[in-house]
């Protein structure tokens, strides 16, 4: 269910996440973007699917992303700065789905996400994550849909492995490659991680360099 890990990549990677990891900025909107001078990896999800505990996981630092209770929580583009010269940026995307916000907040993110992966040349993958508990629903689908028609290469990570049975997860794992292989623009393998347990995340960290690096 996983791809070969080439071993040189595997601790070049470890080594790059050990290192110099920066917030850099919060941008609200398009015209607060850094200069696109760097490679950049995005990080999707539904609201409360664990994306600041995984990026925390990630990059091996426990209040890099503030993680929340309050669905939606996270707002803006965040931005962090990996590797010390710099090698590229990681990019912390709003929540969509369901969010404890006015309806036209959640259209601005809305809008500020849509436009950002349609139009940023340095991205070079979107992670979408996916609580393993639940599996991809429609809202899911329609992210998916707009990375296929916008041509943004994305993968799928699934989130929070470690509160399901092992069969369980057999079977959504499956599923979510089944679905993967469904879209143009995904890669077909999927990502298994536990933020808390740390399944996955020397994984997770080889596909990030991989991506930037193709």
């Amino acid at each position: 269910m996983t791809d070969e890990i080439d071993p040189d990549r595997a601790e070049r990677a470890r080594k790059l996440f050990a290192g110099p990891i920066a917030f850099l900025k919060s941008a609200p909107a398009l015209q607060h973007l850094p200069a696109p001078t760097v490679p950049e990896i995005a990080f999707a999800g539904r609201s409360n699917v664990g994306k600041s505990s995984l990026l925390n996981a990630l990059t091996n630092r426990n209040g890099l992303a503030r993680t929340s209770v309050t669905p939606g929580r996270t707002q803006e583009l965040n931005y962090f700065d990996v590797g010390e010269p710099l090698v590229f940026r990681l990019v912390d995307m709003p929540g969509y789905g369901f969010a404890k916000a006015p309806k036209d907040v959640v259209r601005k993110w809305r809008f500020l996400v849509n436009d950002y992966l349609r139009g940023r040349q340095v991205l070079k993958r979107t992670l979408v994550l996916i609580d393993s508990r639940h599996g991809i629903k429609d809202v899911d689908r329609e992210v998916l849909e707009m990375l296929d028609i916008a041509a943004v290469s994305y993968r799928l990570v699934l989130t929070k492995t470690d509160k399901i049975k092992a069969s369980d997860l057999a079977a959504v794992h499956a599923a979510t490659e089944a679905e993967a292989r469904k879209h143009p623009a995904a890669h077909p393998e999927v990502i298994a991680t536990s933020s808390e347990k740390g399944m996955g995340i020397a994984e997770l960290r080889t596909a990030v360099l991989e991506a930037v690096e193709s």
